[in-house]
């Protein structure tokens, strides 16, 4: 082969695989987004909010399809190795990963029009502090996967036992409601709902957290654990 075209191979290999990273980033971008609105859509019961972040899930649907088709042209013309390998194969599993946050962030937003049909609630502080660590926690996990931060990845990781303990305390909060006033049992459900899409959002992060782990170090923390966050708690 010749040298020359060898370069432009490799360099064109090394194109795609940033074109790949740039979608995922990307993709990443909107569902950070879509999350942040959606909590908002709840704590400031914002109803045309809540259908914005529905009619966005689209857009986030669309750009898995898009990282797929690149991911298969990527295994069946450059037939990637090694980094190369262990990094095409993260960005498909995270834009998955990402497209079900998308979707739990779609659920949120239902929730929320039917909460807003209630009374305001009291217990929304608890909630908000959840969601904000979720909507910050993804938000460095992408910036882990951008710069490819072990560190950054590994504490990512390590913050998902708080948003559980915050879950757990919220749950036993918002069933004492439940059961001293009967009125509050449907809206208080429809909260403990959107608590525990928050929770499997936390979940879907760390799984992205463990895909950063796997490009950089080779080990995939998944095989190890038998299974994903998400699997272990669906």
């Amino acid at each position: 082969m010749n040298p020359n075209n060898q370069s432009h191979t490799v360099k064109a290999f090394g194109d795609e695989l940033d074109r790949l990273s740039d979608d995922v980033a990307r993709m990443g971008g909107l569902v950070e987004t879509l999350v942040s609105d959606c909590l908002q859509a709840v704590l400031r019961r914002d109803g045309d909010l809540a259908g914005s972040v529905i009619a966005r899930d689209k857009q986030v649907d669309q750009l898995e399809f898009e990282i797929e088709k690149r991911v298969i042209r990527l295994f069946a013309l450059r037939q990637p190795m090694a980094t190369d390998l262990r990094m095409t194969i993260a960005a498909y599993r995270i834009s998955h990963e990402l497209e079900r946050i998308g979707d739990l962030a779609k659920n949120i937003s239902r929730r929320s029009r039917v909460l807003n049909e209630s009374e305001p609630h009291l217990y929304t502080r608890g909630l908000e502090r959840m969601g904000k660590l979720v909507v910050n926690q993804l938000h460095d996990v992408l910036n882990a996967f951008s710069a490819g931060s072990l560190d950054d990845a590994h504490t990512v990781m390590r913050s998902d036992d708080e948003i559980d303990e915050i879950y757990n305390s919220l749950f036993r909060e918002v069933l004492t409601y439940m059961m001293e006033d009967p009125r509050m049992i449907s809206p208080s459900t429809q909260m403990l709902f959107v608590a525990k899409n928050l929770e499997r959002i936390g979940d879907h992060n760390t799984n992205i957290a463990e895909m950063v782990h796997y490009v950089l170090t080779g080990d995939d923390l998944r095989r190890e654990r038998g299974g994903t966050n998400a699997d272990h708690n669906s």
